[in-house]
């Protein structure tokens, strides 16, 4: 049984970090791919970074950019904050599960295939 579960919990509430973000997480690409995109748009603004992925041609920029959007709309929806006073603060990808799987090779062997996963994560911020 938990001790001073409500001061915790307020305690935790206190300390939240209140900027808008966006998680997106399990997304089929790895995370050393994504990480070549979301290194294009640190410290941008929204519209330079929703520009730079527009027009990136990797697989990457399209689940990035919907997180991107996803943030966007929390911080206009749940923070009344417009989109043209926000930048990309924060970006960064971790490694997800890694599904692994087989490939049968020649005879009778079995090669390992592994299909990572990553999480996407987005804090933006206000402009001073």
């Amino acid at each position: 049984m938990a001790t001073r579960s409500r001061e915790k919990s307020a305690a935790r509430k206190a300390n939240a970090d209140k900027r808008p973000h966006a998680i997106a997480r399990y997304v089929r690409i790895s995370s050393r791919k994504v990480k070549i995109v979301i290194d294009l748009i640190r410290g941008k603004s929204v519209a330079e970074a929703k520009a730079i992925l527009a027009y990136t041609p990797k697989a990457a920029s399209a689940p990035v950019l919907k997180v991107l959007n996803s943030a966007v709309a929390n911080a206009e929806n749940n923070l009344d904050i417009p989109a043209d006073q926000l930048y990309v603060a924060e970006v960064f990808a971790n490694q997800g599960p890694t599904y692994k799987g087989i490939q049968p090779r020649a005879q009778g062997r079995a090669y390992r295939i592994r299909k990572r996963t990553s999480h996407i994560t987005i804090v933006l911020d206000q402009a001073k």
